[in-house]
């Protein structure tokens, strides 16, 4: 499905971003597995990937620096070739406290951070992309975008604005054949959720429709049904991943 198209994964260690990685590779894309901090995990992402018989490399870059980011980019197309799928799911850090204790400097860090890397990536890509007259972006957001919880300010925010930032996409960039959409998944069980207690998601997950929780490869499924052909004509779409817990 995925032959001859090179796919930038970020966030692409652990959790959704690994899962997502794997699922491309195993349909035959080759695979730009974007790390910052956890070089290990990503090397070993790639080595589950060529082990599997799958084409991918990792590559280290902030996701929030423009220059680490034009520099990854251009490494990846230098190595690989034009990256025409682009998903941006790198994880901005953020306080779980009530917005009374929440301090701006966290607010801020969260919020800025979350579009900065998005918006840094889609700039090093997009050039190439209105050039070749195709392209597809997804964003990973959340659930709580639409629906917040407490002591998710910050996230919720960010994430809302992340949401209407790849809606401005769609519509800017759709002329040029590029599509651009948001996946947003519901709690899924990752290293990043692994702080909430066994019982609190036991009860969560009783109140989901389809009475479980998200799995990494719950989300990437819908990722790569998103990127795909089959698909062509979708964009500015957000697309829950939750089980029935959020129905827009």
């Amino acid at each position: 499905m995925f032959a001859n198209r090179l796919v930038l994964v970020t966030g692409a260690s652990r959790g959704i971003g690994a899962a997502t990685a794997k699922l491309f590779a195993k349909h035959q894309a080759t695979v730009a597995v974007s790390y910052l901090n956890s070089e290990a995990a990503a090397r070993k992402v790639v080595e589950d990937i060529v082990q599997a018989g799958g084409k991918a490399e990792a590559f280290k870059a902030d996701s929030r620096d423009e220059a680490q980011v034009n520099a990854m980019v251009t490494e990846i197309t230098a190595k690989l070739g034009p990256i025409d799928t682009l998903v941006t799911n790198a994880s901005i850090g953020f306080p779980v406290v009530p917005f009374t204790d929440y301090k701006w400097s966290d607010f801020e860090a969260k919020l800025v951070g979350e579009l900065k890397a998005t918006f840094f990536c889609c700039k090093a890509v997009v050039p190439g992309m209105i050039a070749r007259k195709a392209g597809c972006i997804i964003a990973i957001s959340s659930n709580l975008s639409r629906q917040p919880g407490p002591g998710f300010c910050a996230h919720s925010t960010a994430k809302s604005g992340l949401d209407a930032f790849v809606k401005s996409l769609a519509l800017e960039l759709g002329q040029f054949g590029i599509r651009a959409n948001v996946v947003a998944p519901g709690l899924t069980i990752t290293d990043a959720t692994s702080w909430i207690p066994q019982l609190q998601k036991d009860h969560m997950a009783g109140m989901v429709p389809m009475r479980r929780l998200g799995r990494p490869e719950d989300v990437a499924g819908a990722v790569l049904a998103l990127a795909s052909d089959a698909c062509g004509f979708v964009t500015g779409t957000y697309v829950p991943v939750s089980g029935g817990s959020l129905m827009p």
